[in-house]
């Protein structure tokens, strides 16, 4: 059974929404992607309607059932860690009212699972994020491409048929994986990222013999 969930990176000039289908087999297609955006000279609570309303639209238009979420951190610019926290509370409100289960996630695990290192930046993120959905780029800003990862990544690990944790990065070394070619392992313990690029190249490659 297909999963489709939408991922949310908070913040409040730029909220990153992605949506996507994953089935079982861990394929992930992409629904919708795109980002609410809000003044910085409007009113806190201005802002904070807008981007609830943008969320509750997507929501209410293509009907995912989970909502993946980026946990809060510590960050040391405090006003920043404030407006994330407001941003993620008010997508939250909105996912109950709409009657679905939210999972939080920090950025580290998100990398974990999308590119099997824990460290990876924003464009090799964006690059898998590319490659597991099929697209020619990364969605852009990189907050829609963060929005995708986070949905990806809700649906790996709490879907059915998708509870396999990612493994640290060292683990992903000694299987052979690697940012610059994850479809180098073989066999069983791919990493969820892994298995979605090794689909997409068999994908990739029967459609070039049939042309």
């Amino acid at each position: 059974m297909t999963l489709r969930v939408i991922g949310i990176d908070p913040g409040l000039t730029r909220c990153g929404v992605g949506v996507v289908d994953v089935a079982p087999n861990r394929r992930a297609t992409l629904v919708y992607v795109g980002v609410v955006r809000t003044p910085p000279k409007m009113a806190l609570e201005e802002r904070l309607r807008v981007i609830g309303e943008g969320i509750d639209a997507v929501i209410g238009e293509y009907e995912p059932t989970q909502l993946s979420l980026e946990r809060v951190f510590a960050q040391n610019n405090l006003s920043t860690v404030m407006g994330t926290a407001q941003a993620s509370g008010v997508a939250m409100y909105v996912a109950a009212r709409r009657g679905l289960s939210v999972s939080l996630h920090t950025p580290t695990e998100v990398k974990l699972a999308i590119t099997g290192f824990g460290g990876a930046d924003k464009k090799q993120v964006g690059t898998m994020v590319a490659r597991v959905l099929g697209l020619a780029e990364a969605p852009t800003p990189a907050d829609a491409a963060d929005a995708c990862a986070l949905a990806i990544c809700g649906a790996w690990k709490s879907g059915p048929g998708f509870s396999a944790a990612p493994r640290s990065a060292a683990a992903d070394a000694r299987a052979g994986g690697s940012l610059s070619s994850p479809a180098s392992s073989s066999g069983s313990g791919l990493t969820p990222a892994q298995e979605a690029w090794r689909s997409a190249e068999k994908s990739a490659g029967a459609r070039r013999l049939n042309l």
